[in-house]
């Protein structure tokens, strides 16, 4: 028999993404990611309301969708239909709410669903880097809409809208993070939210909108949901990786019963995780506004301890974004540096970060803008890593001039 060399390479499928690293554990100052505080887990409370729904319900793990049908986890459900109601001024019912695994397969869904090549879809100038790459990977053509402090600039999306339309064009979707935006983290005043619902009702656009953080609020709160205002307008996405953990891969959908209906249709995982989807349930159902209410406070003092830390390091060459919720810190450096510079040797130092020309519609337009994740690291690695990415920016750059009113 001849010797004959097999291999998969050629026979890999066009356009996939470049291969993934064995994983060899996180580096020392790891400030990217969607990750929480691990202090922060409830484990004990979660350990006993999962040993109180299993015995409850664990029969119901037998049947895939424990029986109950594509939607999700009926207790998941209610629990989500109230908070919304609650929480972000949202009229739904458990029938009303699709859960998902993790917002980002709400994002896929919804994508399926609406975009075909050469689609145009309207997306905030710096968004999230999971949305964008979805859409361009289903050969979209995204389309930036101008923020400020407050989010979504009303003239540019009318700007957009009028100069589309002139081409023959309607956008598919506008997808927006109103609420604890990423990564500026701002909040969209009601007035602009009724505003753009205006504009978005009179060119026929839909609005696609994510609350992944929307839990996760410093004290004044935040206008209600889009959805809450216009149902028959929006999508609307939400998650329980930030506000309880990432790991538990669940999040859910609310929209109208025609484009509900499909996102079902296309959901073929075989039912999200059903153990999470019940434990969620029963922890959330007691313990929801204390724990939120609690893992913000925590949140919140670990951003005022960044952005010290940011201040002492970096001085008057950062332009800081002070978020009104989440776990990300933006930031914009002067526009001669560009931060896409600093990742090599910001990783041989052992430190990453997300570069912002991975966090925005026209990378060329973010060189200056980075974004540090404040909610995993504790006090003294943040301390000690933003002390290195100052170090390696001035190594590289030459700024900042000084640290600690130091000069370099």
């Amino acid at each position: 028999m001849n010797d004959v060399t097999f291999g998969y390479k050629d026979l890999f499928t066009s356009n996939l993404p470049a291969a993934g690293p064995r994983f060899g554990g996180f580096p020392p100052f790891y400030f990217i990611g969607g990750n929480n505080d691990p202090t922060q887990i409830p484990s004990e409370k979660l350990a006993a309301s999962a040993a109180d729904v299993i015995r409850r319900d664990g029969h119901l793990l037998a049947i895939y969708n424990m029986g109950l049908g594509p939607q999700g986890y009926p207790p998941l459900r209610a629990f989500v239909a109230d908070k919304l109601s609650r929480h972000r001024g949202i009229k739904a019912t458990a029938d009303d709410v699709l859960i998902t695994s993790g917002s980002g397969q709400g994002i896929d869904l919804v994508s399926a669903l609406l975009v075909n090549p050469g689609d145009t879809v309207l997306i905030e100038e710096f968004c999230y880097q999971g949305a964008i790459n979805r859409f361009r990977k289903l050969g979209a053509k995204v389309l930036p809409v101008r923020l400020d402090d407050e989010g979504i600039r009303v003239d540019s999306l009318a700007e957009t809208l009028a100069s589309l339309k002139a081409e023959g064009v309607t956008p598919k979707f506008l997808y927006t993070i109103p609420t604890i935006q990423n990564p500026t983290g701002s909040i969209l005043p009601l007035d602009r939210r009724i505003a753009i619902l205006a504009l978005a009702k009179e060119y026929g656009v839909p609005i696609f909108e994510d609350e992944c953080y929307a839990d996760l609020l410093w004290a004044g709160g935040a206008p209600a949901a889009f959805y809450g205002i216009a149902p028959e307008q929006v999508i609307h996405i939400g998650s329980f990786s930030k506000s309880l953990a990432p790991a538990l891969r669940v999040g859910y959908a609310v929209a109208d019963w025609s484009v509900l209906s499909r996102m079902i249709a296309g959901k073929s995982d075989g039912g999200t995780g059903a153990l999470d989807q019940m434990v969620i349930a029963e922890y959330f159902s007691k313990h929801f506004d204390d724990h939120i209410a609690s893992l913000s406070k925590v949140l919140e003092d670990k951003l005022d301890h960044m952005v010290e830390a940011v201040e002492r390091e970096f001085g008057t060459s950062v332009q800081i974004f002070r978020p009104q919720g989440g776990i990300f810190l933006w930031l914009k450096l002067p526009d001669a540096v560009d931060v896409t510079t600093l990742v090599k040797p910001a990783a041989d130092a052992g430190l990453v970060f997300n570069a912002g020309p991975d966090w925005a519609c026209n990378g060329g337009e973010a060189k200056p803008y980075l974004r540090l994740c404040f909610a995993m690291p504790d006090k003294a690695t943040i301390d000690a890593g933003v002390k290195t990415l100052a170090r390696v920016c001035h190594e590289q750059t030459g700024i900042p001039a000084f640290g600690d009113n130091v000069k370099r």
